[in-house]
């Protein structure tokens, strides 16, 4: 057995939220110098331009690249030969609430999402997935997930009848009634199989992906390139002005599911795509 402590924990999470709300990963950098590069229409040229400028200030000046920094998700692959010395759930919520506090980063979560509606004011508590795996290390990706393309995502339960072409058309029929909303150029992450709350988390785990990675599945690979290709034929393009690029990446994750249904959710990330892992 290993033992991790709690405090190690905590500064791994504080140090990833304040940095991954000040630089965004080289993979949405990259995909938005290519879409830059293929673009005809000069409006989407200047907003992809703006974005990227935006993106390299807010990294050299250690600024947050977007005002909504976010509410903090994390899925933890959590090793079954470690033993946390402390509180794993605490460990980490006290590193998102330093992160947002000591890195000057908008406070966006209430405490009661119907009545009272009071902000907890250090951006906690954050939301946490947690998978067993063998080993004894802990690996935790986190990303902070902007409200403003998380209002667009669907969930529909399809049926089987429906095959590969309901799924695609539940997809693309997601993507343009968000329109301009989620602030293109977007990541759609989707979510096939398990149950009603498995196939959400597997959506939202696909936003996590880099935006240049495949599914390891040749079927379900091809699917993302199809998606992203009818995708950026709407012409909803950049910033919701019209172009090519409507979206960065569409990520695909699946699971085993009923004879009964084909679970679909569709998460939508904004440009600002902002994740990071550390193994501990």
């Amino acid at each position: 057995m290993r033992v991790i402590k709690a405090q190690d924990i905590k500064d791994a999470v504080k140090a990833m939220f304040i940095s991954l709300n000040c630089e965004i990963g080289e993979d949405i950098t990259n995909a938005l110098k290519i879409a830059l590069d293929i673009e005809e229409s000069d409006t989407a040229k200047s907003v992809l331009t703006q974005l990227i400028d935006n993106n390299e200030i807010a990294k050299n000046e250690q600024i947050p690249l977007c005002q909504d920094t976010g509410m903090a998700v994390l899925f933890v692959e959590y090793g079954d030969k470690v033993v946390i010395d402390g509180d794993f759930d605490e460990a980490i919520n006290q590193g998102v609430k330093e992160a947002y506090l000591e890195g000057y980063l908008r406070k966006s979560v209430v405490d009661d999402p119907v009545f009272d509606r009071k902000n907890t004011k250090d951006n906690t508590p954050a939301v946490i997935h947690t998978k067993i795996v063998k080993g004894e290390t802990l690996r935790i990706t986190a990303g902070s997930k902007g409200f403003g393309s998380e209002n667009m995502s669907q969930i529909k339960m399809l049926s089987p009848s429906a095959s590969v072409e309901g799924v695609k058309a539940f997809v693309l029929d997601t993507v343009k009634k968000a329109g301009p909303n989620p602030c293109p150029p977007i990541v759609v992450g989707v979510g096939i199989g398990g149950t009603f709350e498995q196939a959400a988390q597997l959506s939202k785990r696909a936003t996590f992906r880099s935006a240049d990675s495949s599914n390891a599945d040749e079927r379900y690979a091809e699917l993302e390139k199809e998606l992203l290709d009818e995708i950026n034929s709407i012409n909803i393009g950049p910033a919701g002005l019209g172009g090519k690029t409507t979206a960065l990446a569409v990520n695909i994750e699946y699971s085993p599911t009923h004879i009964a249904s084909i679970p679909v959710a569709v998460n939508i990330c904004c440009h600002a795509c902002r994740h990071k892992s550390v193994e501990i």
